[in-house]
């Protein structure tokens, strides 16, 4: 059975922000985030799981989640995330602070948008958010 992770992607504002970011990252590297804590449903997540972003207090996105890799940083054990190219905008889900990952199960994670699904689509973060606060979307 799949299951996904949730993390905050701390450091980064808004979804278009951690699109440049990534882009540039890709140039580089394959895409990974690094985490303290290894995932020990690793056949679940492996198996269509993937990594929900939290964006300034809202899952924005996600990504397929391709394998987990241990990194050594020194004397500490790390895990590397191995994530796919393409960042998925979801619908916007509100999520409270939280340490490291968590488990996200499926039936809890917030559906996949398309452009011609959402006219939010291609509006700005923060106008997006505003939009919502308010209740108008």
């Amino acid at each position: 059975m799949t299951v996904h992770l949730l993390k905050l992607c701390v450091g980064v504002d808004s979804l278009d922000q951690l699109r440049h970011w990534q882009a540039r990252r890709v140039k580089i590297a394959p895409l990974r985030h690094i985490t303290r804590m290894t995932p020990k449903r690793k056949d679940e997540l492996l198996d269509g799981g993937s990594l929900y972003w939290v964006i300034k207090g809202h899952v924005q996105a996600r990504q397929r989640l391709v394998g987990l890799e241990p990194v050594q940083d020194g004397e500490i054990r790390r895990c590397a995330l191995m994530l796919d190219e393409e960042l998925v905008p979801t619908r916007w889900q509100p999520r409270r602070p939280h340490q490291g990952w968590r488990y996200l199960d499926p039936k809890d994670a917030p559906p996949d948008l398309r452009d011609d699904q959402d006219m939010t689509y291609d509006m700005p973060t923060e106008l997006v958010a505003e939009l919502r606060e308010l209740g108008l979307i």
